[in-house]
């Protein structure tokens, strides 16, 4: 699974480097519209996320609302806020950017796949994290743009908030609809195919990489900003998921959280999502040169969450459970 996921990595990396040297493949080959392409993919991506859910793993785990509220609390206003103490920081129109990119990440749903993965591995509470990391998606759908929407507004040229609600429903949100009203017939199937649809997914990303680096290089958004200030805000992102991490497991132990229920909250609360990070920048900020900055800190954060994340849930099932 690792090397799948760093070959993943190495993929992102090749589509930025490839975006450099050739950052126009839109405008220079006439055949290929990748505007088109990617939303198609889009609405694909979140049609078989619907199709794929599992309403009876979802069943089992609605009544656990304590943990519910602490990891949709965590993925939605703890990060942010936590992300809003750095603002002060913020001394010109490069770090504006940056923080606004990191505030993006913050702002964004829980992942899915891996965070199923993880739990399943460290032997947590699983119907709770399909539950939590499914819901977390279509949460998303409303909130993350409503807190962008406080810190762009209209002042943001490229960003119109009610044109990007409205964009997220159409192509988001109705084809999540679309799916889980066919789950019924073709969930099963789609289930049972999940790696090639997952290779779909990702197949989709690596494009909205593509185009999303290439119009900032185009624009030439990238020599504004400073080598030290991407460093920092790497930094910054490591300490956000540690922070994020030791909060998550002081609540559920004050609760006195199952360890099943432990590893759920700290796996799922402490995850953020590429597939909808990506997707979402690529709605969101469709109209700004600066869209390839939005999804730094979101690829930086998920390499870090892989890595520590996979680290961790092999500690735990290496752990008696107590």
């Amino acid at each position: 699974m690792l090397k799948k996921i760093d070959g993943f990595i190495v993929g992102l990396l090749c589509m930025i480097a490839l975006a450099y040297w050739f950052p126009a493949m839109d405008d220079n080959w006439s055949t290929i519209n990748l505007e088109t392409l990617t939303t198609v993919g889009i609405s694909l991506i979140f049609f078989f996320y619907g199709l794929k859910l599992s309403p009876q793993s979802m069943k089992q785990g609605l009544l656990n609302y304590k943990l519910h509220l602490l990891v949709q609390l965590t993925t939605f206003f703890l990060f942010p806020l936590l992300v809003i103490c750095l603002r002060p920081l913020v001394h010109s129109e490069d770090t504006e950017l940056l923080w606004l990119a990191l505030f993006f990440m913050a702002a964004l749903p829980s992942t899915v796949s891996s965070s199923v993965v993880m739990v399943s591995i460290a032997k947590g509470n699983i119907p709770g994290a399909i539950f939590n990391a499914s819901i977390s998606g279509l949460i998303g759908i409303v909130l993350t743009p409503i807190w962008m929407g406080v810190f762009m507004g209209s002042a943001d040229a490229g960003f119109d908030f009610w044109e990007s609600v409205i964009s997220l429903i159409v192509k988001i949100l109705l084809p999540v609809i679309a799916g889980l009203s066919l789950n019924k017939f073709f969930g099963g199937t789609a289930r049972k195919y999940r790696r090639y649809l997952t290779t779909f997914d990702k197949s989709i990303i690596l494009l909205i990489v593509y185009n999303s680096f290439g119009k900032s290089f185009k624009a030439n958004i990238f020599d504004d900003i400073s080598l030290l200030h991407l460093g920092i805000t790497a930094v910054l992102i490591g300490f956000t998921f540690v922070i994020i991490y030791g909060i998550v497991y002081y609540v559920a132990v004050k609760l006195s959280f199952s360890r099943e229920d432990r590893i759920t909250a700290l796996f799922c609360g402490s995850k953020k999502s590429l597939v909808h990070g990506s997707v979402m920048a690529n709605v969101l900020f469709k109209n700004m040169a600066s869209q390839g900055i939005f999804i730094i800190p979101i690829m930086v954060y998920h390499s870090l969450q892989l890595i520590a994340v996979s680290f961790i849930a092999q500690r735990y099932a290496r752990q008696r459970p107590t």
